[in-house]
């Protein structure tokens, strides 16, 4: 109780305030505010430049020079740094001793707006004991907690953890993820895989994010993926509210749009009116005929016609009437007995 009503208590705005009247100079305030986004949008250093009228280096220098200030005040008398990192690094701990800026974010600031993430950044790059990763093509923006992992052993742990994940060869849940890689902390192994842009995660699954079933990314995909946690066949209908009822991304598609897509992938079955299964549940395509067909086929000989119907409706959502019909009127099937039929 007493972390979270401090928790509430942290004006993260005010703290980045206080931080920034430390710099006396106006320029090194302009360029650190610029360079994090801690007011507005984060900019580069050739537009800080430009605006300002000096180099594109010696905007990197000054930065450099301010930050390390910073870092050295933080150790002795940096306004509120110290309650500021206590906070940040309770909630990392909850969190798994490692987590997005976003996340952490999200929950000092309702709003978790790029500003407020900004900087929620700033305070934890400045905290002594907490190390920050920056955004990059592998990485999300993130912080852990430096007496557990510097930068250096957070980008290790995550790397065995794509090897891990990539020899196991197929989505996972994130306990085999944390044994394979010897970690009983299974909450500390989520958060590393979390923090990582090469890992995707749904419905409990782990995997590599070119993997559909972690990260579909088109519509025939993302069928797959409804079908497959729903385990038994779904009207195209169910299957669209269910699409756009999830938390998949772009999930506004129409239902004809995922209509079509189900007429033309392969992985997909027609059962019944309107209704389709997974063909690796044993479904094969065809028509109420061809199903016949191949139930007396495998039978090898005569069925009597309620146990063609029987195993008809095993593999087909019809009606009843409709597989006697066919029975009855296509030219395929011959009747050799009293309510008893073979191959013609």
């Amino acid at each position: 109780m007493e972390e979270e009503s401090a928790s509430q208590k942290l004006d993260v705005k005010k703290v980045v305030q206080d931080i920034l009247g430390t710099i006396e100079r106006e320029r090194e305030r302009e360029i650190i505010s610029r360079r994090f986004g801690l007011f507005d949008r984060r900019e580069t250093l050739e537009q800080i430049g430009e605006l300002l009228g000096i180099t594109r280096e010696r905007v990197r220098q000054l930065e450099k020079a301010v930050i390390t200030r910073l870092k050295a005040a933080a150790e002795k008398d940096l306004p509120n740094i110290k309650e500021t990192e206590a906070i940040l690094s309770a909630h990392l701990r909850d969190m798994g001793k490692v987590a997005r800026i976003s996340d952490l974010s999200q929950r000092l600031s309702s709003a978790n707006s790029k500003t407020d993430q900004a900087q929620v950044a700033f305070l934890a790059n400045l905290s002594p004991n907490i190390a920050v990763l920056d955004d990059n093509d592998h990485f999300y923006h993130s912080a852990g907690l430096a007496s557990e992992h510097g930068e250096k052993k957070i980008r290790d742990h995550v790397a065995k953890i794509i090897d891990a994940i990539t020899e196991i060869g197929e989505p996972t849940d994130i306990k085999q993820v944390a044994e394979k890689v010897g970690n009983s902390d299974l909450k500390h192994t989520e958060a590393l895989a979390s923090i990582s842009k090469n890992i995707a995660t749904l419905n409990g699954r782990w995997g590599l994010i070119k993997w559909p079933m972690v990260n579909p990314k088109n519509i025939r995909d993302k069928i797959y993926v409804i079908l497959h946690d729903n385990k038994k066949p779904m009207h195209f209908n169910e299957i669209a509210d269910a699409i756009k009822g999830s938390t998949l991304k772009r999930k506004d598609v129409t239902t004809q749009a995922i209509h079509n897509e189900l007429i033309k992938d392969g992985r997909f079955v027609l059962i019944g009116r309107g209704i389709y299964a997974l063909k690796e549940w044993g479904y094969k395509k065809g028509t109420v005929s061809d199903v016949i067909a191949e139930v007396l086929r495998k039978e090898g000989g005569p069925l009597h016609r309620d146990e063609i119907v029987r195993r008809v409706l095993k593999t087909r959502q019809v009606k009843e009437t409709t597989i006697l019909l066919n029975l009855q009127s296509k030219p395929q099937f011959k009747r050799v007995a009293k309510a008893t039929y073979d191959l013609a």
